[in-house]
Order: C-alpha cells, then structure tokens, then sequence
C-alpha cells in the first residue's frame, strides 16, 4: 500500500517539515493538459487529461515506491499508485466539473489511466468520459479541474506568455469547433483566505473553485 497518495500530499509536507512558503494554500500543483475528444457524429464524449504532479511530490513518491520492499517491478509499483489515485478521485468526481450551457454535466467511470515519471516528475494520465455523447450546438462546453479545499492548485500548463498550445487541444472536432482558456479572476477576499490557511487548517469546501482556470469549447453548427 502507497502511503503517499494524492489527496494526503499534507502527510507529506508534515513528514519532511514544513517550509516558510508552505504557511499558505497552496501547498503544491498540479501542471494540466486537456484533449476534449470528438466522435465522428460531432459528439463530446470524453476529456483525456494529463497531470504533471509538481517535483516535491514526485520526489516524496519515487522516493517511497524505490524503497518498497516487495518484488514488484516500478512499472508495477506505478501501476498500484495509478489505481489508488483513481479511486481517491472517482468519489470527487475526479476534480472535474464540467458544464454545457451553464448546466452541469454527469461524467462516467474512468477505466484507461496510467502513472509514470518524465523528467524526474510524476504524470498521471486518464480519459473522463462523459455519461452521455454531448453534441455542443450553439452552447459553450466548459470544464473547471480543481482540489475542492486548494490545497493542491490545478493550472494548465503554461510558459512565460501564457497557457501552452497543448494546454487544451480538440481531437476529431469539425473545423468550426474552437477551445480557449480563461484565467481564474478570484476575489481578493478569497486571495486573502487562502494566504491565511495554515498547513493543517482545512479551507472552506469548495474554495478551490474560486482559483480554477476554465477551459471553453465552441462549436458554430
């Protein structure tokens, strides 16, 4: 059993001690790709995402499944972490809330996922299906991905001039079909909020929301 999953990264920090810069949510990130993908009748039907885990906790990780005395292989040993992520996911509905028209959407099981280490980081990578194929119409599509208590930041992956191309990108879409993302705007209360939290101070639910960028699909037809 990994002792170090996702949504205990406080274990973690509590363990090692604490930094100065650690007094405030966020306590790590989570660097995000997104793949809305299209069936051929027009259709959403799932959003495939990568999470690069921030280097601290791909450190504490590796550190742990290399020091794990059962014979298992690492590509294993990933595989079982990759398990455990899901299921601590799949009861918060894996970060994810995702919206059509201003509607909330219902989202299936996720069962293609995987756990590996690229360049000394943790990436874990799974498709979320939709419940339902989701023709987009006239209406926006828009995903918010975020750790409901913020104590983990969700943000796309981005380079000094902003969100990266790869950061949301449609596969099978029609031409009319485009994708954007707009930054998080929190209110400077909330900012304040968050600054106050300490290490082992719980946040309101759902502060997170409040700092969660939003990925928007548009369709003309």
């Amino acid at each position: 059993m990994i002792k170090t999953p996702l949504l205990a990264l406080a274990l973690t920090v509590l363990l090692l001690g604490t930094a100065p810069e650690a007094r405030a949510h966020p306590h790590g990130w989570i660097d995000l790709g997104v793949v809305v993908h299209f069936d051929q009748q027009g259709r959403v039907t799932a959003l495939e995402q990568r999470w690069r885990m921030d280097p601290f906790y791909s450190l504490v990780v590796m550190e742990e499944l290399a020091a794990d005395a059962s014979e298992t292989s690492m590509e294993q040993r990933l595989d079982r972490l990759g398990l455990e992520i899901r299921d601590n996911l799949a009861a918060q509905q894996y970060f994810t809330e995702l919206s059509h028209g201003g509607q909330p959407l219902a989202l299936g099981d996720v069962e293609n996922y995987s756990v590996r280490r690229r360049d000394d980081r943790l990436v874990f990578s799974f498709l979320l299906p939709l419940a339902t194929p989701l023709a987009p119409g006239d209406m926006p599509l828009r995903y918010r991905i975020f750790d409901p208590s913020y104590y983990i930041e969700v943000v796309h992956e981005a380079d000094d001039e902003g969100p990266r191309m790869d950061a949301l990108t449609l596969r099978g879409a029609a031409d009319d079909c485009a994708a954007r993302i707009i930054s998080a705007d929190p209110d400077p209360a909330r900012v304040a909020e968050a600054a106050q939290l300490d290490i082992d101070e719980t946040a309101e639910p759902g502060l997170g929301r409040f700092f969660a960028e939003t990925g928007e699909v548009t369709c003309q037809s």
